[in-house]
């Protein structure tokens, strides 16, 4: 296990500067999620540490010593790629195996630790199989079995898990928790989703633009956002965000109505409710009216899509039974202690 520190990290492809100066220390067993929008940034990050791709400026380390030109081998890290990238043609214990024959280990030493991560992976039933026996979960698993036996300070996943379906997709992100759970090794995990993000990280690094917008725990970045942008992309569905104007403790909205803020702002602000704390209300006196367009039932509760008027749309949250139905006039009403408001220019947020 291991600390990781990024400073000042710098990528350039050609005169195209792809990230901007990244700051980052991740704790000794922590597990960081690197999420944003595609090509935001976060695999070349990933590729820099795992030394694939070569530092423009600024340092690298892990374990206390600078990496930057380090071969890959030499950085006691193991990373695991989407598309499993195992050996067709091997068997699962030679694919676990592989990155031990080079290590000079006793055959004895390879075999016991090849069966043991096989036992903590359920494996070994499989360990005679070639990859073309198994499912993509199990072939997965292979790929994290053959990081996992060379017991690197660092494992780095480059979005693992979008190659499989939605149901599987879930239980290896169990899985994959677990293994962090029971092995404590340094962890940086880079994907699309934010439900991957929020589910599995000890911390989340949002970025954007090659840029870092926040790091924080999964409650921080979702209950606190520092700008519009990760109010947004954290979150699904995402923040409804509703231009207006402060002032007197109250926001006068640009499609006519008031809220109530009970705290003090000014200025042009953009106002953040997010869909479960925007609740059907009685139409007379709520702060918001309009009609409902689409439905989309979710057992527990009803995803209810409203438009405003002036071609403002809303998500809010109705009951999962007798929910309201598309064309029907509905009154919503924020949760007055879960609004958020950003400043309109720069989408900061104020607190």
């Amino acid at each position: 296990m291991a600390t990781l520190i990024l400073r000042d990290l710098v990528k350039s492809f050609g005169s195209t500067r792809v990230l901007h100066g990244i700051n980052l220390s991740v704790a000794d067993g922590e597990f960081i999620v690197l999420v944003g929008p595609s090509g935001c940034g976060k695999s070349t990050t990933l590729r820099m540490i795992a030394g694939l791709d070569e530092v423009t400026s600024g340092t690298i380390e892990i374990a206390g010593r600078t990496v930057n030109h380090l071969e890959p081998k030499d950085r006691d890290i193991a990373m695991v790629f989407q598309n499993y990238a195992i050996y067709p043609h091997m068997t699962v214990r030679q694919n676990i195996g592989f990155g031990l024959y080079t290590a000079r280990l006793p055959r004895a030493e390879r075999a016991r630790r090849i069966e043991e991560v096989a036992a903590i992976l359920g494996m070994t039933e499989y360990l005679e199989r070639k990859p073309a026996a198994l499912s993509g979960g199990q072939r997965q698993r292979v790929a994290i079995g053959r990081a996992m036996v060379r017991n690197p300070a660092v494992f780095l996943f480059d979005e693992p898990l979008s190659n499989l379906d939605a149901q599987l997709r879930t239980q290896m992100r169990l899985e994959i928790k677990k293994l962090h759970a029971r092995l404590g090794n340094t962890i940086v995990f880079v994907t699309h989703d934010q439900v991957e993000a929020m589910t599995m990280a000890d911390r989340i690094v949002i970025m954007k633009d090659g840029r870092i917008r926040q790091v924080g725990t999964p409650a921080e970045v979702y209950h606190a956002p520092a700008d519009s942008f990760v109010a947004q992309f954290i979150g699904a569905p995402s923040m409804n965000l509703l231009p207006g104007r402060a002032g007197g403790g109250r926001v006068r909205l640009d499609l006519g109505a008031e809220i109530a803020l009970g705290r003090a702002a000014e200025g042009a602000v953009l106002l953040g409710i997010r869909p479960e704390d925007l609740r059907p209300a009685p139409a007379e006196g709520a702060p918001l009216r309009g009609t409902v367009t689409v439905a989309e039932p979710l057992g527990p509760g009803t995803l209810l899509h409203v438009d405003l008027g002036g071609g403002v749309e809303v998500i809010a949250t109705g009951p999962g039974r007798a929910a309201p139905r598309p064309g029907e006039a509905l009154g919503l009403a924020p949760d007055p202690g879960a609004l958020h408001l950003f400043d309109a220019a720069s989408g900061r947020a104020l607190r």
